[in-house]
């Protein structure tokens, strides 16, 4: 008989995510949009193999995280992900449709296993993580990072100045 860890009960969505993406975040999935600031790229377009990241809400407070993995419509994606209709279960390819007024993905409702449907609920969205890297940019007014400028020029013995033999 093997023993597991404590910690190992159930599979849970973000270790899950995290493998299927490729996207190396670690800790709660309502933690993944802030930490994904500035390592991956971020936006409000869904995109296959991108991390739809859940806002916490009372009924979910830790948030969710899922894996698109295909794109059916402008307002209606597959998900793959883990723990949402059992406890520490694994869905495939189930519905997420854009429920927000805008049409921007603020909002979905999600396939349920316990109704065999989208569920009744719609749940906020921070956005999408992308597997690509952020560009590095550096925000206004913030400090630049030290820079090594390569040069010819003979460098100062003690803090004198070479002299110029003309």
């Amino acid at each position: 008989m093997t023993t597991a860890p404590a910690q190992a009960r159930f599979l849970q969505c973000a270790p899950f995510a995290r493998d299927v993406s490729g996207i190396d975040i670690h800790g709660n999935a309502n933690t993944w949009w802030g930490q994904a600031a500035g390592r991956y790229d971020r936006g409000t377009a869904p995109q296959v193999g991108a991390v739809m990241a859940f806002k916490s809400t009372r009924s979910m407070p830790v948030g969710h995280v899922a894996m698109v993995s295909r794109i059916v419509s402008e307002r209606e994606v597959l998900l793959t992900h883990a723990n949402w209709s059992r406890r520490g279960g694994i869905e495939r390819d189930v519905r997420a449709i854009d429920v927000s007024s805008a049409g921007d993905w603020s909002a979905v409702r999600v396939w349920f296993a316990g109704v065999g449907d989208l569920g009744t609920s719609s749940y906020p969205l921070a956005g999408f993580i992308y597997a690509g890297k952020a560009p590095t940019v550096a925000e206004p007014g913030a400090p630049l990072p030290p820079v090594t400028i390569a040069t010819a020029a003979a460098a100062p013995l003690a803090g004198a100045l070479p002299l110029d033999a003309d």
